[in-house]
């Protein structure tokens, strides 16, 4: 047999029934209530344990205990008459007293919303955010939980969120304006210096008007890998960029912040010998430089051009990584000899290091 069963607002309820209360302070915070929660609150309250411990044997807060009890007093409850008294009548009427009337399947924030609906109607037509219209509501005098407004306005009204005014396309500048940077993990490559396999670092700089891409293999991200880096995109470019859009690279950013984020002196003072301005992308932000992160997504090494100072070999690492225990099918590509950097665009045209020494890159302003 079940738990025993009994009648609140006219129907009959068992144990595993559960009804929805409103907190202590009215806040519109709700939670589930059940016949065993509220009789095991009563019956060790009733065996003289006070409001704390008889919670933890619910599973409840000592306030809802209290309230559970308050309650069972007011409706008869005698603490020295035993736990006979816990019938389905009494946990009924606890039930019925800890549980706010709604009448319409909804609380009373959703009610004052209702009450308000064609003020809010007017603000999201205007455009204005649920945030937005909750201050206003809140000016007032209406204070709702700011997910029962966004559920409201997406049930009741016409709005569908912040990404219902579509995409904003962002100008992409004069030639030699911006450039975007950042760093992406090659793999396993063999040094030849210390002779074995290190994770090689791919330090991609993407110009954001020709879209043209410059890479600069490395085995760290210290500042001076960065600036060499950097270097050798200044000589691929022929010139240096206006405005250099980094990620928060902490050999680049001390602090990072939206609006004041503070730089290491070394970059610094390299920022001022070359003389051009930094501005980092935003935190978990990527689409502040969607362009390079659009090529850090598989910076694989192509096919050398012709008479590329370098040559590839198509090998494996003497000794595999930690954790490479199922290695891919198909060769990897490995660099042997200096790891210079090597250009290559992003689109399928003539690349600039094998154009004409009489033409001009497409960033280049001088």
């Amino acid at each position: 047999m079940g738990p025993p069963a009994c009648r609140v607002g006219g129907r009959s309820i068992t144990g595993s029934d559960r009804f929805t209360s409103i907190d202590v302070k009215g806040s519109a915070m709700y939670r589930e209530v059940s016949v065993i929660e509220v009789r095991e609150v009563l019956r060790a309250w009733l065996a003289g344990s006070g409001f704390r411990t008889a919670g933890a044997q619910a599973g409840v807060d000592r306030k809802t205990a209290r309230r559970y009890v308050e309650a069972a007093v007011a409706a008869g409850l005698d603490r020295e008459g035993g736990v006979c008294q816990l019938d389905d009548e009494l946990i009924g009427t606890v039930l019925a007293a800890v549980r706010p009337d709604r009448p319409q399947g909804h609380g009373r924030a959703w009610e004052a919303l209702c009450a308000n609906h064609d003020r809010i109607i007017t603000w999201v037509k205007d455009g204005l955010s649920v945030v937005k219209i909750g201050d206003l509501l809140a000016r007032q005098g209406v204070l709702v939980p700011q997910r029962t407004l966004h559920r409201y306005c997406v049930e009741r009204t016409e709005y569908r969120g912040r990404g219902q005014g579509g995409t904003v396309l962002v100008a992409d500048g004069d030639p030699g304006s911006e450039c975007q940077i950042d760093f992406a993990r090659m793999g396993m490559v063999f040094d030849s210096a210390t002779g074995r396999c290190r994770v090689t670092h791919a330090l991609i700089f993407t110009a954001v008007y020709s879209r043209h891409v410059f890479v600069w293999l490395t085995f760290s991200q210290t500042l001076a890998a960065v600036i060499d880096g950097a270097e050798a995109a200044w000589r691929f470019f022929g010139g240096v960029f206006k405005v250099l859009i980094p990620d928060n690279m902490s050999t680049v950013v001390a602090k990072a912040d939206s609006v004041n984020p503070q730089f290491t002196v070394g970059w610094l003072e390299y920022a001022q010998a070359r003389g051009f301005a930094t501005d980092p992308a935003r935190v978990a932000h990527p689409q502040d430089k969607p362009h390079v992160e659009r090529m850090v997504q598989a910076p694989a090494p192509p096919t050398p051009p012709v008479g590329a100072p370098w040559t590839w070999t198509w090998s494996r690492c003497p000794r595999s990584p930690p954790g490479w225990n199922k290695p891919p099918r198909t060769p990897r590509p490995r660099l042997r000899g200096p790891p210079p950097g090597w250009p290559r665009p992003a689109s399928p045209a003539t690349h600039a290091s094998t154009a004409p020494p009489t033409s001009r890159h497409p960033d280049q302003t001088g």
